[in-house]
């Protein structure tokens, strides 16, 4: 590996035309870095500068070497200045569910970015227990959760009024069993959707399981069959509130983080702010 304190001197001698110049810019003597350019050549086996030409120029092989020490020199100026800059070294790592990572979340997320550029914000989406098991186990700071009742260490909760919708061109009456359009296994309006039809007596089939929210309300969109979703969800499709179930009891939208002061404690009441204002959507007729 080339020493890059032996290539600063290479280089400086090389721009310069002459040793004592050479010196006076990286500020040393004449002799010390005659010495770092002899110990440069007998590393890499070739005469680098010729001597004798005045103003004294590097040989060929110290042209074809030169390129490739300023290329060196520069990244090495360029990492030091990388790893002297402190943005983006701090993580906080946020959990929530793909419907709240909307454009009014995102918008907050890159505010507090621009305040703070030494955190950096690393968010996940994916369903409510797994992001629950997962803060749980430390591997977020902050997140989002939707649940049956919020627990004793949330920071908010809010209320997630849920109803039953089909497509807007749906037939005036489903057939029995009735098809429903569901979440993967685990998901929580999936077992809620399933519970209540089960107390409507009512026979029911999987017709298309989507990995997503946006992929389960195209699949209502398009007709496949019914779903259990979040008012607030809905805005946008060509969906329609299915009248014979009725009403649904609300679930919960809960903010749990651990640290409660600093950034962090910021990031929380900002996100508050939002969910706070989604639920106001939600809950209009």
């Amino acid at each position: 590996m080339l020493d890059p304190r032996l290539l600063r001197a290479f280089a400086a001698i090389a721009d310069a035309g002459s040793f004592t110049q050479a010196a006076e810019r990286l500020n040393m003597t004449q002799s010390t870095i005659s010495q770092q350019l002899a110990r440069l050549e007998d590393a890499v086996g070739h005469s680098l500068i010729d001597r004798v030409m005045r103003p004294i120029r590097p040989t060929a092989a110290g042209e074809r070497l030169l390129g490739y020490a300023r290329r060196i020199l520069a990244l090495q100026q360029e990492a030091e200045t990388a790893l002297g800059d402190p943005a983006g070294t701090t993580p906080i790592r946020i959990g929530v569910p793909e419907d709240i990572a909307n454009a009014a979340m995102a918008k907050v997320f890159g505010g507090f970015a621009k305040r703070h550029r030494e955190i950096r914000l690393d968010v996940t989406t994916g369903l409510s227990r797994d992001m629950t098991r997962r803060y749980r186990g430390g591997e977020f700071d902050i997140v989002v959760v939707k649940e049956a009742a919020a627990e004793p260490d949330c920071r908010a909760s809010f209320s997630e009024p849920i109803a039953w919708f089909e497509s807007a061109d749906a037939p005036s009456d489903w057939p029995d069993p009735v098809p429903l359009v569901a979440f993967p296994p685990g998901g929580l309006y999936r077992e809620a959707m399933f519970e209540r039809i089960e107390r409507e007596q009512r026979r029911w089939y999987i017709a298309f399981s989507g990995s997503s929210l946006r992929n389960v309300l195209v699949g209502v969109e398009a007709g496949l069959g019914l779903s259990l979703l979040p008012r607030s969800a809905i805005a946008g499709h060509r969906v329609r509130h299915y009248a014979p179930f009725g009403a649904e009891p609300s679930m919960v939208v809960s903010l749990y983080a651990w640290e409660k002061t600093g950034p962090v404690s910021e990031l929380v009441e900002q996100m508050a702010a939002i969910l706070g204002t989604r639920q106001q959507a939600s809950e209009q007729p």
